[in-house]
């Protein structure tokens, strides 16, 4: 396809961000607030429509024949990432961008940047569900210093230690609430709240959670005073976060420098692949080529992972 057909430019990518659209309400719509049918319209059957038959066909198939071996938004990626979505409608939604995603591509830069764009969308899926449960796990961190003193106050005002969590998980904030609740939930069903905590930890790699279910377990064995043992705990996770931030702080300027010189080279190859492309179109046409490719795509793995343990400091 020639530079010379903005129409048709202009219509694929219209039906891209519709398809993109109608994908996202079908994906997260809500049923609260949605009244039957059979209420609104007496005599008329409540079916689904023809759109919802065909998600629901796609999905039932993903999870027989492929969301039991599949380890690409795996339950547990999905639980760290705070997203309340079946394994299998996490992978119907990602092929659903590649599908969408593939023919944008093949409209701004024909097969290969079709193909490149597929490619590159699982990856920025896997990358999106790292970002959101760093971030989430973040919070989770920032907010148990707080935890610690309700469940504090709640044992000194003549409470039990479950009463004491499920007051936490009523009344703190997001991820703190919903991993308490899940702790109270898994309780109710006969599961050990150290086993429930240990597990929270891991899933969360929270090694400061991990030390408040150690802390809960010894006063069951030895006894005391858990109130003024959970306090302890929440002055040592404080002091913590304050050295945790002033390390961030001043590794603040690594951190960006990694980013920039990881995200250039990209940044540069795609703005080179829409703007020129029988410039960059060498690198596909010779073998010489293929091996530049290569090598800048080790280069920057290998770069990538330098950086990040240089910025990375344990303490």
């Amino acid at each position: 396809m020639t530079t010379t057909s903005p129409v048709f430019l202009a219509l694929g990518v219209a039906l891209c961000l519709g398809a993109g659209t109608i994908l996202f309400f079908v994906t997260f719509k809500s049923s609260r607030g949605a009244i039957a049918i059979s209420r609104r319209r007496p005599g008329v059957a409540n079916g689904p429509t023809l759109l919802t038959r065909v998600t629901d066909s796609a999905t039932s198939y993903l999870e027989r024949n492929v969301s039991k071996n599949a380890r690409f938004g795996s339950r547990a990626s999905l639980e760290q990432a705070g997203l309340k979505m079946r394994q299998a409608d996490f992978l119907l939604l990602v092929a659903s961008v590649a599908v969408t995603a593939g023919f944008v591509g093949f409209i701004l830069g024909g097969i290969v940047a079709a193909l490149l764009f597929v490619l590159a969308t699982p990856v920025l899926a896997m990358l999106v569900l790292s970002i959101l449960s760093s971030r989430r796990r973040s919070k989770f961190e920032a907010q148990l210093g707080d935890t610690l003193q309700m469940l504090s106050g709640g044992l000194r005002a003549g409470h039990s230690l479950l009463r004491a969590v499920d007051a936490v998980s009523k009344e703190a904030e997001a991820p703190t609430s919903e991993e308490f609740a899940r702790l109270v939930n898994e309780n109710r069903l006969g599961r050990d709240l150290k086993d429930s905590m240990l597990d929270a930890a891991q899933r969360l790699r929270s090694q400061d959670f991990e030390w408040v279910g150690q802390a809960i377990e010894i006063h069951r064995e030895v006894g005391g005073d858990l109130a003024e043992v959970l306090d302890q705990v929440g002055d040592t996770i404080r002091e913590r976060s304050q050295i945790k931030g002033q390390v961030k702080s001043l590794s603040a300027e690594g951190r960006l420098s990694a980013y920039i010189l990881v995200a250039l080279p990209i940044g540069m190859f795609l703005y080179m692949s829409v703007v020129n492309t029988s410039y960059i179109a060498t690198l596909y046409t010779a073998v010489i080529g293929w091996i530049l490719l290569g090598v800048a795509v080790f280069l920057l793995v290998v770069g990538s992972f330098w950086l990040s343990r240089v910025v990375k400091i344990k303490f």
